[in-house]
């Protein structure tokens, strides 16, 4: 009985010692706090023009060919201004994944191959008109002229195609490009609607007025100065050239695709009150607009 009581004794004793005294709140093992993530910097984008230009001749030293390119370029930039060459976060991973998409769209025009082509025809072109007896007055050539308009998200891209590759006159081809820096993709104007078929149908009926407009001014009827199937043509005006700048929207024609090449590149400019009511907040977004 005495070695049992003297087991208790030491087991209160034990337990008196590991104890918290009453009058002191028990210490806690607390985690230091979670330190918040550090927001990455945002990337900035610059477009600039490249121009670039070279000849080929033959070998008497007659130009044989032309070439001219004057063209965006996009880099995309730290908040300290300067260019991103090799990506040090996410954030600049991504930017330089949409300088590549965009750049890409026109590295064709930089490359020799152009030349090259242009260069082959002419020489054909040239040998041809000397076994003919055909003096050869002027040489080919091709010269594409960009200018651009830039937001905080959109880059704009309106280009002018003129070339002479033979025949009786040279020709021009006008171009759009339309970027969502955000996304890193190009777009087609409808994708800023918020119900595309009543967006391009309100195109279509604006072009149609102002081809009416248009001929009236010039004293002659719609099927006179543009061909007969206008109406038609004008329904499909997203897929030929589409830019925007400070003015609003405007939907070019090349020559022979709305009217005769006599009545030369035909341009439809469409204001963004106009466009407003049929834009969609991702459309508001991208060109920079408030909302109605």
């Amino acid at each position: 009985m005495r070695k049992w009581t003297i087991v208790l004794l030491i087991c209160c004793l034990l337990a008196g010692c590991t104890a918290a005294p009453a009058d002191r709140e028990p210490v806690q093992n607390a985690l230091p706090p979670a330190a918040e993530p550090v927001p990455e910097a945002a990337c900035t984008y610059t477009v600039e023009m490249k121009d670039r230009e070279d000849n080929a001749v033959d070998e008497d030293g007659a130009l044989l060919a032309v070439y001219r390119v004057h063209m965006p370029v996009l880099a995309a930039r730290r908040t300290d201004g300067s260019t991103i060459e090799t990506a040090e976060t996410e954030a600049e991973s991504r930017a330089l994944m949409t300088v590549e998409t965009f750049n890409a769209e026109f590295a064709s025009w930089t490359g020799r191959e152009p030349l090259e082509e242009l260069t082959e025809m002419a020489q054909f072109e040239r040998a041809w008109r000397q076994e003919a007896q055909i003096e050869w007055v002027s040489e080919l050539f091709m010269d594409l002229d960009c200018r651009v308009y830039q937001r905080e998200r959109l880059v704009s891209v309106a280009g002018n195609y003129y070339s002479y590759t033979g025949g009786a006159h040279p020709n021009t081809v006008l171009m759009a490009w339309n970027f969502d820096l955000e996304t890193g993709e190009f777009f087609a104007p409808e994708q800023l609607a918020e119900d595309g078929g009543a967006f391009s149908q309100a195109v279509q009926a604006e072009i149609v007025r102002q081809i009416h407009e248009r001929a009236e001014e010039n004293g002659m009827a719609a099927e006179e100065m543009f061909w007969s199937d206008y109406e038609e043509i004008a329904a499909g005006w997203s897929g030929y050239a589409v830019s925007f700048d400070e003015a609003g929207m405007t939907a070019g024609f090349s020559p022979y695709e709305l009217a005769a090449y006599a009545a030369g590149p035909q341009t439809f400019l469409l204001p963004y009150d106009l466009l407003s009511p049929y834009l969609s907040d991702y459309g508001r977004a991208v060109l920079g607009l408030a909302r109605d």
